[in-house]
């Protein structure tokens, strides 16, 4: 069973490091700019790497289910490929977002494409267990014959 979910993990593992390294990063510009906790305003500086992390944390479990579904319904190392990817794109939002409010924008287009993919893949994956579990009709069969 492992052998079939070790790929997952590993992206579910780099997510949470990602998402600690943001939620540092918050802290790290709290101190910075001088502003405690539970105030969420301040310079635009400290509200951008602010908003780029509560973003992030918005859409991350958004992002782990699909990219656990996807992974058990349809291709366990494509959807940890893609999810590697959804991360990257994450990472280069909160830094373009760190930067600029206007810099956040391709990373975010492109992040939302790569969960429409998940997505694509979860449904598609789940879709091909109902109908070759219940109805019995094999797409994948049919397609090679």
């Amino acid at each position: 069973m492992l052998d079939q979910i070790h790929w997952l993990a590993a992206v579910t593992v780099l997510g949470v490091l990602e998402q600690a390294y943001f939620f540092l990063q918050v802290i790290y510009s709290r101190r910075l700019f001088g502003i405690s906790p539970p105030k969420i305003s301040g310079p635009p500086e400290f509200e951008r790497i602010f908003r780029a992390q509560v973003n992030s944390s918005e859409y991350f479990p958004i992002f782990l289910a699909l990219l656990w579904q996807a992974g058990l319904f349809f291709h366990q190392g494509l959807a940890a490929a893609v999810g590697l990817l959804y991360l990257c794109a994450r990472y280069c939002y909160f830094m373009g977002y760190k930067t600029s409010s206007s810099e956040r924008l391709a990373p975010m287009y492109f992040s939302a494409g790569v969960l429409w993919i998940l997505i694509a893949m979860s449904a598609l994956g789940i879709l091909h267990f109902f109908l070759s579990h219940y109805v019995g009709l094999n797409i994948l069969q049919l397609l090679t014959a």
